[in-house]
């Protein structure tokens, strides 16, 4: 009991801080991936006036977003990357409201009223009329700074690089009670960290891009968060971080409407970690470690599978000490001052429903967010992955 305790408080402790505080120390020691000149020059400034700039296709796929696609249509229109080598597409997954009809107004190049069949499937039909070299991908509620995109297609400039992710902030209004934000911010640092290590373990939906060339070669029916880098690192290629492309979207207000997207998004993680592979196997998915770079395993091991164990390493970790303290005297000190600061997570997300103090409001937010974890898993072993999905509370 006593080396379970410490073994899943161990754990816990090197996925959520252990390996970010790795990660920095080793890059300054000169680990992990090898940089060049090269590369250098395709982090810096990018001017979009050249004319030897690659064509790019924008995809967004959208449902029932009326009230959201013009402004971000508008805004990607306007970006300064040559509007000749832009083409705009918007794959509409059976909306019934005026969607179609406000994309159109507002610009897009392309508009496709595809039937309902779920995000991945709107984008693969939105990628089957793309003609660009490189595949960016935007949320329909996401705004993109003027430069983003010139930023985001730079990373491509390095013939190493196959996939790329920008940089998404969450807005919240006031009185707001999820802390996506914060924890959003820890990740965006992690995730630099792990891009300059060796590659990203996931992305985000609000703004990436992909080499066109790789689209039919990779699995892309659903998760493209977590699977694309992935699979990008597998085909000998780099999924790199892109901090200066960078785009906003609306935070969803309240921590119940934050959990029911979270647990959503999990019951897709879990879709791509159990069946993510050859065949909707393990093989070649999240869960196989052979054939991958060392330092990418490493990396997908600390910050993929442990973090997906969390929820189970919390409660065998309860279990283990509580059991340490039942019918034993004298209680190991040790194990008691664990176990003490181990429940003041749940204790502090109880408070917060009487005590808006932020740091009850993060662990409140923690501990729902991990919870969404073990609940996706069980939402998708019993019902699998619904394909479709509906636009999240308060962010239109």
């Amino acid at each position: 009991m006593r080396a379970l305790h410490l073994l899943t408080l161990g754990l816990l402790a090197w996925t959520h801080v252990g390996w970010g505080l790795f990660v920095r120390i080793a890059r300054r020691l000169g680990l992990g991936r090898v940089t060049d000149d090269r590369e250098s020059r395709a982090t810096g400034p990018v001017s979009a006036a050249s004319g030897d700039r690659p064509t790019v296709s924008v995809v967004i796929a959208a449902y029932a977003e009326e009230d959201a696609i013009a402004q971000t249509v508008a805004g990607l229109a306007a970006q300064s990357w040559p509007r000749d080598r832009l083409q705009i597409v918007v794959a509409c997954d059976g909306s019934t409201d005026r969607t179609a009809e406000r994309a159109r107004e507002a610009g897009a190049d392309l508009v496709l009223e595809l039937p309902r069949g779920g995000k991945h499937h709107a984008q693969a039909g939105g990628v089957a009329r793309a003609t660009g070299e490189i595949l960016a991908f935007s949320d329909a509620n996401t705004n993109w700074e003027p430069n983003a995109l010139a930023e985001l297609v730079a990373a491509f400039d390095d013939p190493r690089v196959g996939y790329a992710c920008g940089r998404v902030s969450f807005l919240a209004e006031d009185g707001a009670t999820n802390q996506e934000g914060a924890y959003w911010k820890l990740e965006m640092a992690l995730r630099r960290l792990e891009s300059d290590w060796w590659s990203v373990t996931a992305g985000n939906g609000a703004i990436y891009a992909l080499r066109a060339e790789l689209w039919s070669r990779l699995r892309v029916a659903f998760g493209h968060d977590l699977a694309l880098p992935h699979q990008v690192v597998r085909a000998g290629l780099l999924a790199v971080d892109r901090p200066t492309a960078k785009a906003s979207e609306p935070m969803v207000p309240s921590i119940d409407g934050e959990w029911r997207r979270k647990r959503r998004m999990m019951n897709q993680a879990w879709r791509v970690v159990l069946r993510g592979g050859e065949g909707g196997g393990l093989r070649q998915g999240i869960l196989d470690p052979t054939g991958l770079p060392v330092p990418y395993l490493l990396a997908i091991v600390s910050h993929r599978w442990l973090r997906y164990a969390s929820p189970f390493l919390h409660l065998l970790a309860y279990a283990a000490g509580l059991a340490l303290l039942v019918g034993r005297k004298p209680r190991p000190t040790l194990h008691v001052l664990l176990l003490a600061a181990h429940l003041a997570v749940p204790l502090g997300a109880a408070a917060a429903a009487r005590l808006r103090w932020r740091p009850l409001l993060l662990c409140r937010y923690y501990l729902l967010m991990t919870a969404s974890i073990a609940a996706g898993l069980s939402d998708h072993l019993r019902h699998g992955t619904p394909a479709g999905w509906d636009p999240a509370e308060g962010t239109r």
